[in-house]
């Protein structure tokens, strides 16, 4: 399949973020969401290894530039896959939800994107909303839970 589209990066990436698979506790308030999948190469071929940094608003809609909070880094398992703990991240002006991420397999090129939600308003209006990075989206108790399969361009 065609590899995952680029979008820019934004004004409120950090490098050096904590190596962690979830960017919540109990306590977060929020929507509670879990995002899981898999990277692939263009072969269908799981890749181990893939290095996923993870940034959004919070439920408010504003990015911690201070700390680290909702932001965190992780490595895809031998399987290719992630799983992420979450919130729905909040609206801020210009935008329509979504949660930014750079996904790079072992020496080989960053891939900055973004993932959006299905069925969003603002998803008409914003200039940067792309329908191939839409999650599935589905309700599970009181949060949601999204998935999506990332494809890189390596062989």
């Amino acid at each position: 399949s065609d590899p995952t589209p680029d979008q820019m990066e934004g004004p409120y990436f950090k490098p050096d973020s904590p190596p962690r698979t979830s960017l919540v506790t109990s306590s977060t308030p929020g929507v509670p969401l879990t995002v899981s999948g898999y990277v692939f190469g263009r072969a269908c071929k799981p890749l181990t290894g893939v290095l996923l940094d993870f940034w959004q608003a919070d439920t408010g809609g504003a990015y911690d530039m201070t700390g680290f909070a909702f932001r965190g880094h992780q490595f895809t398992g031998a399987d290719g896959s992630f799983t992420l703990r979450t919130i729905v991240p909040g609206l801020y002006p210009g935008r329509t939800r979504h949660i930014h991420v750079k996904a790079q397999a072992p020496g080989r090129p960053v891939l900055t994107t973004q993932l959006y939600f299905p069925g969003e308003p603002r998803n008409t209006t914003d200039a940067l909303f792309d329908p191939a990075l839409l999650m599935n989206v589905r309700s599970a108790g009181p949060g949601r839970e999204g998935t999506f399969d990332f494809v890189l361009d390596v062989a």
